[in-house]
């Protein structure tokens, strides 16, 4: 009896996690990719229902339990069904995105339409780059 599969990068697809193919293809290929601990380097990986997803999708890190394979890329409630979402939730405040566990990382970010850094600012940021 044949185990079913599914390719990682359709799947990826299916599941809404991606907007095309090639995009879920670039983010299996890109690295930091991996199935169950194993690190996946290929569009063509199989993948089976059980297997943990680890995988950066924009500022934070996604750990997915594959529930289901999907037969086609349908609403996003059908695509809520194919996996469980065991990632952290993302923290709350001003310094969720800038890295919760680094609070200095947020001197060195700027908010939109700030205009150029003042010379505090630069300071700021070079006592930052010598620290590391």
């Amino acid at each position: 009896m044949k185990e079913e599969s599914l390719r990682i990068d359709k799947w990826l697809w299916h599941a809404r996690f991606a907007k095309s193919r090639s995009l879920a293809a670039r983010l299996c290929t890109s690295g930091g990719m991996r199935v169950s601990g194993t690190p996946v380097r290929k569009a063509h990986h199989a993948l089976k229902a059980g297997d943990v997803l680890t995988f950066p999708l924009g500022p934070h890190i996604r750990v997915i339990k594959v529930l289901a394979l999907g037969q086609r890329r349908g609403p996003a409630s059908e695509a809520r069904t194919l996996y469980e979402d065991l990632s952290p939730p993302p923290g709350r405040g001003a310094s969720a995105g800038a890295g919760a566990g680094h609070p200095r990382v947020a001197i060195a970010l700027r908010e939109r339409g700030q205009g150029r850094p003042t010379k505090a600012d630069r300071r700021a940021v070079m006592r930052l780059r010598r620290e590391d």
